[in-house]
């Protein structure tokens, strides 16, 4: 079972879910994508419940995580994050990160690479200058009175369908978007406080480099800006291996939850084998 937990910082309250069962030797950490919940990787923390410590949390500002003040940076996100994890006794993490959580990853690659045991990107990016042009990053400054004068029903049919392609992803994706329902001006300030901190991350055009053993995790129909032309560009410069999952959406871990499970399987048994 996992226990809910908080942790406090400067800007208000984190909470995360956590369990120390399993084997020891590495811990699994997921990190949702913006404006997604702990709930995005339910079929995740339940295979691997038992097998191996893990821990997931509401991103800042999102679900369970707020009131938040909205003025930290991406780094500020991954210094929280190892906090927790040192609070938890977390020493060699191995970082699951969709979307977002991929870029939150990595900025915790970059502060403690040391620390960073393992790093599965699920439908995320890389977070090096190079790979965005200048009007990408002009446009990701400027989402958030576009999400705050979006029609909220569109919005949410939009959001839904253009992020999973199966049922069961779409209808998970709506009800994590039902959390901000009524409060359309908070969900336009997580949006494009997100993207805006993101662009800065890009801009600060730092390594991003990971040393440790990684793997990339793309759907073949992900529609979520260039995700796919990342992806490819991200495994061909890195070299880090990519496994594309066929038929799905920018949430694949939702619409091929199996295939996900036996991915994150495969890569600790060959990387982190039980003691």
């Amino acid at each position: 079972m996992l226990t809910e937990k908080v942790y406090t910082t400067p800007c208000g309250d984190i909470h995360y879910w956590i369990s120390q069962e399993g084997v020891p030797g590495s811990q699994l950490v997921f990190l949702p994508g913006l404006t997604a919940d702990h709930r995005l990787f339910e079929k995740q923390t339940a295979h691997f419940l038992g097998k191996r410590p893990l821990l997931v949390w509401d991103a800042p500002g999102h679900a369970s995580s707020w009131p938040f003040r909205m003025d930290f940076s991406l780094m500020d996100k991954a210094r929280w994050l190892d906090a927790i994890l040192d609070s938890e006794g977390f020493s060699k993490p191995v970082l699951i990160g969709q979307s977002m959580g991929g870029y939150v990853s990595q900025a915790y690659a970059e502060l403690f690479p040391e620390k960073l045991t393992g790093f599965i990107s699920v439908d995320s990016a890389p977070l090096q200058r190079q790979y965005v042009t200048a009007a990408e990053i002009w446009l990701l400054k400027r989402m958030e009175p576009v999400y705050r004068h979006y029609p909220w029903k569109l919005l949410v049919k939009q959001g839904t369908e253009e992020v999973a392609q199966s049922a069961y992803g779409r209808k998970l994706m709506r009800d994590m978007m039902t959390v901000y329902e009524g409060d359309q001006e908070r969900y336009a300030k997580i949006a494009g406080h997100g993207f805006r901190i993101l662009a800065e991350a890009m801009e600060a055009d730092r390594p991003y480099e990971i040393k440790c053993p990684a793997l990339l995790i793309c759907g073949t129909k992900d529609r979520a800006g260039s995700c796919i032309r990342y992806s490819r560009a991200w495994h061909k410069h890195s070299g880090i291996p990519i496994e594309w999952i066929e038929g799905a959406g920018h949430n694949s871990n939702t619409d091929e939850p199996e295939k996900i499970n036996g991915l994150i399987e495969k890569f600790l048994g060959e990387n982190f084998p039980e003691a």
